[in-house]
């Protein structure tokens, strides 16, 4: 059964997914990773943050960078892992960057690990 990105049963979904998931590890580019992350849709703004490399509802308080970006660019990036949609998104000025820029070098050069990518390909399967 697919959910609608970013509703909130999106993230009960993710939610679960991960906890079964346990302990995942992420490439050390991203183990100590706050990035804030602002998703405008057709139903407003959605906040959510990527920590240690998975994605979380809402903002953080310690993350130095935000991104802020069109729901259909995240969900390319973030779900579909689609890296130059992230670049495209950023030349054409679709995504724009509140913070700490050179937080986000970190994202262009890790590559996940096997657990992230298996937890990846469930997050995909479920969502609409």
């Amino acid at each position: 059964m697919s959910v609608e990105f970013l509703s909130d049963e999106w993230f009960a979904k993710v939610k679960e997914i991960r906890d079964a998931a346990g302990d995942v590890s992420a490439p050390a580019a991203l183990a100590d990773l706050v990035i804030n992350i602002t998703v405008n849709g057709d139903g407003g703004e959605k906040a959510l943050s990527l920590v240690g490399g998975m994605i979380e509802e809402g903002h953080r308080d310690e993350a130095p960078t935000t991104l802020i970006l069109p729901a259909d660019l995240a969900k390319r990036i973030f779900i579909e892992g689609d890296q130059s949609a992230g670049m495209q998104g950023f030349m054409s000025g679709q995504i724009r960057i509140e913070g700490d820029m050179s937080k986000l070098m970190a994202l262009q050069s890790a590559q996940p690990t096997d657990d992230q990518k298996q937890l990846m390909k469930q997050i995909q399967d479920i969502t609409a």
